[in-house]
């Protein structure tokens, strides 16, 4: 009984999942929790269709693998099939360590941890029950394996994760634009000294590719209404775990009053076996029904905030090109103070501050090898004649200031 699992997938049709080692992490548990963290966060209060899981993601960058495997190999790159089946588990599992609502909590819930190193921390313990089964997925993963090319299908400029994510939050959020020609890309791939190149006649995807990376962030991720709302979350968290230092008596799940206890960092990992555990029970749900509990305690702030989260009472967001004045700030927190009856420091709450700098290219860390039909390789930014590398390398720099509105 070998035959494949079949899933229908709505961007990439029908996702065809080999029984065996991508089967069994397919259906372990912590593959199973990503059903339950929502791939963008909060950006469905912008885009309503956008409710799509990191499990869905998971999948569709599994199916490119597939496919990119496919293609190297009918151009005559050599990779064994337990190879193949390596780097397919490895971008299987490489969203596994995030936490709910992705980002938003790897600076309030926990610190100085990247959701990257958590995904390993949990891949070893698959690895551990599975008899050792990932070694080599392990490896890829880490950048450790000789065949450095694997790696990069993974994580690089051109990895699967996105070529799937923006294909698919494409589709989820209805941005047309940033519908890529994934597949076109994949075609045009090939190695030259174990590195990833794109063939020349791939050079029109690729801009394609880059501009629309750009316009996805920010029109979709960094859309102010998304990230006023994510402000309103965080400074919610913030309060919870104030108050719960306090010994005030909060309403959480074990393993949300776990994080809102202790300050869990790296070193905290590494020290409290039990961590981990508590982290792999955290998914959306948890802050979700917090929340609804939230908006009636006996916290003005607390509730305030709980009660914006629920009823989609978003921070008013203005957006500055230069750094925002003290005195506006100032102004801002003794007005808000004097509405809500609290503090001055309290009003803090209520209010956020944030730089956000996107780079749509950096010659550094973006280049991309386009191969020529003579075997020379050229940086895209050289080979392409529609993209300004020095207008795309532009530092975009935007202040934003985030506040309760009355």
């Amino acid at each position: 009984m070998n035959e494949a699992k079949i899933i229908n997938d709505p961007v990439f049709g029908f996702i065809k999942i080999p029984r065996g080692l991508l089967y069994d992490i397919v259906r372990h548990p912590l593959m199973q929790r990503l059903n339950r963290i929502n791939q963008l966060g909060l950006a469905s209060v912008v885009y309503p269709g956008a409710r799509h899981t990191r499990f869905q993601h998971s999948l569709g960058a599994f199916h490119l693998m597939s496919e990119a495997i496919l293609s190297l190999q009918l151009k005559g790159q050599f990779i064994f099939d337990s190879e193949a089946e390596a780097v397919e588990a490895a971008i299987l599992m490489h969203d596994i360590g995030h936490g709910p609502f992705s980002h938003v909590l790897e600076n309030t819930l926990i610190r100085d941890i990247s959701h990257e190193e958590i995904s390993l921390m949990m891949m070893e313990q698959i690895n551990k029950e599975m008899g050792n089964r990932l070694n080599m997925a392990i490896s890829i993963f880490k950048d450790e394996y000789p065949k450095r090319f694997l790696h990069q299908l993974i994580s690089s400029q051109l990895d699967m994760d996105r070529l799937d994510y923006l294909r698919r939050d494409s589709f989820f959020t209805g941005v047309t634009e940033g519908n890529i020609g994934s597949a076109r890309i994949i075609k045009m791939l090939n190695v030259v000294d174990d590195r990833l190149v794109v063939e020349q006649k791939g050079i029109y995807s690729l801009e394609n590719y880059l501009t629309t990376r750009r316009l996805m962030y920010w029109q979709v991720y960094l859309h102010k209404t998304a990230v006023g709302y994510e402000k309103v979350l965080v400074n919610m968290l913030r309060r919870a775990k104030y108050l719960t230092k306090q010994k005030k008596e909060i309403f959480a799940s074990p393993a949300l009053s776990y994080f809102l206890k202790n300050d869990v960092d790296a070193e905290w990992f590494a020290t409290h076996p039990e961590t981990l555990q508590m982290y792999e029970e955290l998914d959306d749900s948890d802050i979700w029904s917090a929340m609804k509990a939230w908006k009636h305690s006996d916290d003005k702030i607390l509730s305030t905030l709980a009660a914006d989260m629920l009823d989609r009472h978003i921070f008013k967001v203005e957006i500055y090109e230069s750094p925002i004045e003290e005195e506006r700030i100032d102004e801002l927190l003794s007005s808000i103070a004097k509405k809500m009856d609290i503090t001055k420091d309290e009003a803090r709450y209520m209010i956020s501050l944030n730089t956000i700098q996107k780079d749509m290219y950096s010659v550094d860390e973006d280049s991309i090898g386009v191969l020529y039909k003579d075997g020379t390789i050229k940086d895209i930014s050289e080979a392409s004649e529609i993209l300004n590398v020095a207008l795309l390398s532009k530092k975009i720099r935007k202040y934003y200031l985030c506040y309760q509105r009355f």
